[in-house]
């Protein structure tokens, strides 16, 4: 999912995330902002993921919601 469309649809998406990564908190929810980027790093913060593992599940996730 390109980034402007991903910080579109954050609002609608943020529901979606919390329930796919149960680990994120509405504070980091709050500060992914709908950033790609920030989605990313919370991720390996809070899941132990390596960047690559962290990208690879954003877009696994991301283009099953396009």
């Amino acid at each position: 999912m390109d980034n402007n469309v991903f910080k579109g649809k954050w609002n609608q998406l943020k529901g979606e995330a919390k329930v796919q990564w149960g680990k994120l908190t509405d504070d980091d929810l709050d500060v992914i902002d709908g950033e790609k980027d920030k989605l990313v790093g919370k991720l390996q913060e809070r899941y132990g993921h390596t960047k690559d593992d962290a990208e690879r599940e954003y877009n696994d996730w991301a283009r099953s919601r396009q």
